[in-house]
């Protein structure tokens, strides 16, 4: 889906271990690393996208995490002029994300980067949290230090909601 403006409406996923570190994946046939993200379909939730993308991608299902929050709004970057793709309608100027902060709950194990015909990923690895933030390409790196510094409080948080989203405890 891209909205009016020409950004494709895109989730991103940060998920860590007990250790609270990071997912970090590297793209199949790049040297180039970042967390798991996708496409929204037509007529699906940013929640419904996040959980197919983190399924085609790293092999893990709902039961396989725990929900911990999402950014509040949607974060955007614009791709540089040479990876715009003219020619193709409508034109994608950037990317526009919601992120989602998840707890790995079963074991690294199942993670798998082979379950779809064309894997996103090769490789992959648990990296210091603020270490993508460097690490990414450079027109992403704004929308990751914006992700990781909104959801980080969250994972100090240790009060669930009814739907499984951990929440500040009110004063």
């Amino acid at each position: 889906m891209i909205d009016r403006a020409g950004y494709r409406l895109n989730v991103g996923i940060i998920l860590v271990n007990a250790q609270n570190r990071v997912f970090w994946g590297r793209r199949t046939g790049h040297d180039a690393w970042q967390f798991p993200q996708g496409g929204l379909a037509a007529g699906e939730t940013s929640l419904e996208a996040m959980f197919r993308e983190l399924h085609e991608e790293v092999g893990l299902d709902k039961e396989d995490v725990e929900v911990i929050g999402s950014t509040k709004r949607w974060l955007k970057y614009r791709l540089p002029k040479q990876y715009l793709r003219h020619g193709s309608e409508p034109l994608v100027i950037g990317q526009k994300q919601k992120w989602y902060l998840l707890k790995l709950v079963a074991s690294e194990q199942k993670v798998k980067l082979d379950l779809s015909d064309s894997p996103e990923f090769d490789s992959w690895r648990w990296v210091d949290f603020h270490e993508p933030e460097g690490q990414v390409i450079f027109f992403k790196r704004q929308v990751y230090a914006q992700a990781l510094k909104e959801l980080e409080p969250l994972l100090k948080k240790n009060r669930r909601s009814p739907y499984g989203i951990k929440r500040r405890k009110r004063s």
